[in-house]
């Protein structure tokens, strides 16, 4: 059981952030599945908006 009780592991997925371009804007994908990718004006609303896209391409 995970430490909310629900009994499923978290799941761990590389995530690669590329440097701010010339507007700031951090890109980020996850090479594990395809297409997936997204973008944040700080690397904490990348990481955000990532975990997001994940979950989509998991349910696909």
């Amino acid at each position: 059981m995970d430490a909310n009780g629900s009994g499923t592991k978290p799941l761990h997925h590389l995530i690669i952030i590329g440097t701010a371009d010339e507007d700031g804007v951090f890109i980020v994908s996850c090479p594990q599945f395809k297409g997936c990718h997204t973008y944040g004006r700080t690397i904490e609303e990348a990481r955000s908006r990532v975990k997001e896209v994940i979950e989509t391409c998991r349910e696909c």
